[in-house]
């Protein structure tokens, strides 16, 4: 009974940008559903669309950041963030200089 309604989570899966783009080929032509070719590959529904929700968004067809945006954006995050800890540590070295005995 322990099990019931329980799912075990699913390993987070990568896939190639030409896996992407195949997948987002195929619900361009209609043929089938989204659900249907999430279904046929094993994939989630929601990735799916996300998927094609991008490839939209890098042809123009849709706004929001491009896929190199969002690697640009997520680079100067990364940087940002080590910058401030950069500072940090400077700060903390000046204090702790400061408070020496002369």
């Amino acid at each position: 009974m322990e099990s019931m309604g329980k799912k075990k989570p699913r390993r987070r899966r990568s896939f190639t940008p030409e896996f992407k783009a195949e997948i987002v080929e195929l619900c361009r032509r209609g043929d089938r559903s989204v659900g249907q070719i999430a279904k046929d590959f094993d994939l989630t529904e929601t990735a799916v669309r996300d998927w094609v929700k991008q490839a939209e968004v890098d042809a123009g067809e849709r706004d929001g950041l491009t896929s190199s945006e969002r690697e640009e954006l997520a680079a100067l995050r990364r940087e940002n963030r080590r910058l401030r800890e950069d500072v940090d540590i400077l700060k903390r070295a000046t204090a702790f200089f400061a408070s020496m005995p002369k």
